[in-house]
């Protein structure tokens, strides 16, 4: 199997997962290009432990004769594509990085499993609920909402969506989609809302908070994201897009106060102060969605998918991970892990 994008948050996540807790038994061939919040330390210890299961490749998804080359050496009989440039706010500055790996970057993957297509199992692509723009007060996602995506990373994740199931109704591509909500827990690169609440209420930093604070996301732990995508890979129908929920509902706003308040029962600032505090409201993101929510129905009707993990216990074990692994949090925050790859990977 090949997962691109491997050493990123989710990626690296779902790795662990595979080789240690998951049935599957076969190799895995990690791709990736080793950006800001590609961290091949979040893999630290699998090279290692399973050196007959598991090999890197630092390759960019872009680059097509290296890809093809990839897939001729391996093998490839199955992609799971986690390689996506993610960050809305990134997207907004420059969207041409988004342009180019999200949609060509998915393009030349797929001409490859094309090509191989006589050992090809499935081609699953990861993606977002944010495809499908905002919603009001009420209502879900489902797998046959029309797509309106608002920013410019949204934008890029529909098209390569577009992209994927236009190869399986083309020739033929065994493949699915995944459209998952708002994903938290270990080695999120800390400019994500959850990471960058816990990291700065920890340091008495202030908690920057878009608008007014109410826009609504559903959570997921990332644990239960992973089960998901291997319940879809195995089980799932070929041509089909699942959704990907938490069954967590909740304002930015209750989401950072929760934060603030286990980690006050941890322990108080030391001017005794609350961290909420420490909240602070800037202004607001441009195109900043007001609500997602998804239903999950299908997957769990069909594959009988739910998560596992409520919003309390998926926050109090991100809450301490984050603590019991200062060291990463420092090399990642310092860019240190940066010069780390350099020396090591070239």
């Amino acid at each position: 199997m090949m997962i691109t994008g491997g050493c990123g948050f989710i990626g690296s996540n779902f790795i662990r997962y595979m080789l240690k807790e998951s049935d599957f038994t076969g190799k895995i061939i990690n791709v990736d290009k080793l950006t800001y919040a590609g961290n091949p330390e979040n893999l630290s210890g699998i090279e290692d432990e399973f050196k007959d299961r598991y090999a890197f490749i630092k390759a960019d998804i872009c680059d097509s004769a290296k890809i093809a080359e990839i897939f001729e050496a391996y093998k490839v009989d199955s992609v799971c594509n986690f390689a996506a440039e993610s960050h809305v706010d990134r997207s907004i500055v420059k969207p041409d990085a988004f342009i180019q790996t999200n949609i060509m970057g998915t393009f030349i993957l797929l001409e490859s499993a094309r090509l191989q297509m006589d050992h090809m199992v499935r081609f699953h692509h990861i993606s977002t609920d944010e495809v499908y723009g905002s919603l009001g007060s009420e209502g879900y996602f489902t797998e046959t909402t029309p797509y309106r995506p608002n920013s410019p990373y949204s934008a890029s994740k529909a098209s390569s969506d577009h992209l994927v199931r236009a190869y399986h109704k083309t020739y033929g591509l065994p493949m699915t989609i995944s459209n998952c909500s708002n994903n938290y827990g270990p080695y999120q690169f800390p400019e994500k809302l959850i990471p960058l609440i816990i990291l700065n209420a920890l340091e008495g930093k202030p908690l920057p908070i878009y608008g007014d604070g109410r826009n609504v996301r559903d959570w997921l732990y990332v644990k239960d994201h992973c089960t998901a995508i291997w319940t879809i890979m195995k089980d799932g129908k070929n041509g089909e897009t699942y959704n990907i929920g938490g069954d967590n509902e909740m304002e930015n706003i209750t989401i950072v106060k929760m934060i603030c308040d286990v980690l006050d029962e941890i322990g108080k600032l030391n001017n005794r102060r609350s961290r909420r505090d420490l909240i602070t409201f800037v202004k607001d993101r441009p195109g900043h969605d007001r609500r997602y929510a998804i239903d999950f129905t299908k997957l769990y009707e069909e594959l009988n998918w739910r998560p596992e993990a409520s919003l309390e216990t998926g926050i109090r074990d991100t809450i301490q991970w984050y603590m019991e692994n200062q060291v990463w949090v420092d090399r990642v925050k310092s860019g240190e892990y940066l010069s780390w790859m350099e020396d090591h990977y070239g």
